[in-house]
């Protein structure tokens, strides 16, 4: 049952999936939004700018219906006639051509934005099988599409009657009207008939939005073992992170150690901890932890700090300190200011034997350490 169960569908779709399928034209599209503005705008473009459409249409045709004598036997004058009749009757449509063109553009931004793709236009021959066809009819798509067809006929077939009885006697009355008054009456009544069968298809369009958009979104949903997947994809392979964290790791190991032999003094445990300092007079506010480390890590700063020559301090309590609370490539805390200072001092008397001889200077020993910043002092 649980396989059952992840198998099916019950996930919104993420993001990722909403923008892959943007990506292949995959969005909600709603025909009857598509329609009624493109109606809506042909009907305010005739009411608009129809009376000066016909009377150029007019003008035009009564200009073409003049033709001279000498037309009629020169077939390159008709031509150029015929070629000056279109270009006059194009310059006339085109503002309602360019706005009903607009419309129809404009009209499914309304819904997903701007989207331009040619991955709709490639071939899918999975709609050509019949049973897919069949099975889209009868499924709830197929039933809503009935529903929206028989309630187009009724709500505009229903309008479209009564513009037409509206207007009965108007359209005889053209007959009586000089052709100026006609053409303007004509344009008037044909663009409050195209309003009117326009704004009868709204509520469709009202309804049909919601629809689309809940059916575009409902195709999309994603099973929990496809969430799953997108997740561990998007996040990585476990497997593959811990790789990559480990090789981080090394990589900033090497670094470190790369900084050991640049050290002025190693704080040791003796064995457990191992902290690198460093300390340049006027380049630096405070010592800095160069490198640090317990156990194996701790050995092989202690192994570069012999073969560099770099003097090894056991002093248990500093070192566990400076450990636990001075982050890589930061300054020491200030409270462990003083028993640094007389660590490097020492640093520098030894440094000093080294090069003129004289007495060996002695180790410090217990040093200022405050007990809350050593692990191993704060009790439990």
């Amino acid at each position: 049952m649980a396989e059952d169960s992840d198998l099916e569908r019950t996930e919104p779709a993420s993001t990722r999936r909403l923008e892959q399928a943007r990506e292949d034209g995959q969005v909600a599209r709603s025909q009857e939004l598509n329609t009624f503005a493109v109606l809506l705008s042909a009907g305010l473009g005739i009411w608009l700018m129809g009376h000066d459409t016909l009377g150029r249409l007019a003008a035009m045709t009564g200009a073409g219906l003049a033709m001279p004598r000498a037309m009629a036997f020169d077939p390159h004058l008709m031509m150029e006639r015929l070629a000056d009749q279109g270009w006059q009757g194009l310059s006339a449509l085109l503002p309602l051509l360019a706005l009903t063109f607009a419309a129809a553009l404009v009209a499914p931004m309304l819904l997903n934005g701007w989207l331009f793709t040619l991955k709709g236009l490639q071939p899918d021959f999975t709609r050509m099988n019949p049973l897919t066809g069949l099975a889209r009819m009868f499924s709830m798509h197929g039933l809503v599409a009935l529903g929206k067809a028989v309630a187009k006929t009724v709500i505009v077939g229903g309008v479209s009657v009564w513009v037409i009885w509206h207007y009965q006697d108007g359209a005889l009355g053209l007959i009586s009207e000089s052709p100026e008054a006609g053409i303007g009456h004509l344009g008037s009544m044909v663009a409050l008939g195209f309003i009117a069968i326009s704004l009868a298809m709204a509520p469709i369009v009202i309804l049909d939005v919601p629809f689309q958009l809940w059916e575009h979104h409902r195709k999309l949903r994603m099973s929990k073992d496809e969430v799953r997947k997108e997740v561990r994809e998007s996040e990585g392979d476990p497997q593959v992170k811990a790789r990559i964290r480990s090789l981080q790791r090394e990589a900033a190991r090497k670094r470190m150690m790369a900084e050991v032999p640049k050290a002025d003094v190693v704080v040791v445990n003796p064995t457990r901890f191992a902290v690198a300092l460093r300390y340049h007079d006027g380049a630096m506010g405070a010592p800095r932890v160069v490198a640090k480390g317990t156990q194996l890590i701790a050995a092989r700063i202690r192994e570069i700090a012999t073969e560099h020559q770099i003097p090894i301090v056991e002093a248990p309590p500093l070192a566990r300190a400076l450990h636990q609370h001075a982050e890589l490539g930061d300054e020491i805390p200030e409270v462990l200011y003083a028993a640094v200072a007389e660590l490097l001092a020492y640093i520098y008397q030894l440094r000093r034997h080294r090069q003129f001889g004289g007495k060996f200077p002695e180790v410090p020993r217990d040093l200022p350490v405050p007990a809350n910043l050593d692990p191993e002092s704060v009790p439990a």
